[in-house]
């Protein structure tokens, strides 16, 4: 012990040992540099990922229903001339206005989507495509009974016409967009109500 001081020997041999360095709470080398940089490119990757799901989950129902309403104006433009009842034709003709104004107002919610037209994916087109339903027209043509199988098809097509309306409207948009879908369903509620019963009638 030295008197002078009051320090123990371990006291002195502590103070004159060399100090271990002490280390930064975060040591940044390149290992931990290189793994959040990793780890930050995998976070974005998935949250792109996720935008773009929630982006195609909103987009594919208004897509379905311009696709469903195209595949429909050509099946009644075709038909027009093969349909003999005549509530039937005017029915027909009632339709075709009603998708020619709905494909009009309808250009305002795609393009706030960022929807075009032109550009709407190979599968939903396939969706909606109306190749059986006019295989089916042709099928009832060649037996003497085009009506009641237009009547049939067109009931159905569009049943699920206004099913997409009902899911749009109710999955939540803008008062404006609100207030098209509300009016389109309305629209085309009376002409889906005449068609099924003109296709109990005749079967």
């Amino acid at each position: 012990m030295n008197p002078s001081t009051n320090q123990t020997p371990l006291d002195y041999l502590n103070q004159i040992a060399p100090q271990a360095p002490k280390r930064p709470v975060f040591a940044w080398n390149i290992r931990t540099i290189l793994l959040a940089g990793i780890a930050a490119i995998v976070l974005v990757i998935i949250l792109v990922n996720v935008a773009g799901a929630i982006a195609n989950a909103q987009k594919q129902p208004w897509e379905r229903l311009y696709a469903k309403l195209d595949a429909t104006s050509s099946v009644v433009n075709d038909s027009s001339t093969r349909i003999k009842n005549s509530q039937l034709r005017s029915l027909n003709s009632d339709l075709k206005l009603y998708i020619t104004n709905t494909q009009r107002d309808l250009a305002a919610p795609l393009a706030s989507l960022n929807i075009v037209p032109k550009k709407i994916p190979a599968s939903v087109l396939a969706l909606e495509s109306n190749a059986d339903m006019k295989q089916r027209l042709e099928v009832g043509r060649l037996n003497a009974k085009f009506d009641s199988t237009y009547a049939r098809e067109m009931t159905y097509q569009v049943a699920t016409i206004l099913a997409l309306l009902q899911q749009l409207y109710s999955a939540g948009a803008g008062p404006q967009t609100q207030a098209f879908l509300k009016t389109a369903y309305n629209n085309l509620e009376p002409t889906y109500t005449a068609l099924s019963k003109f296709s109990a009638s005749n079967e």
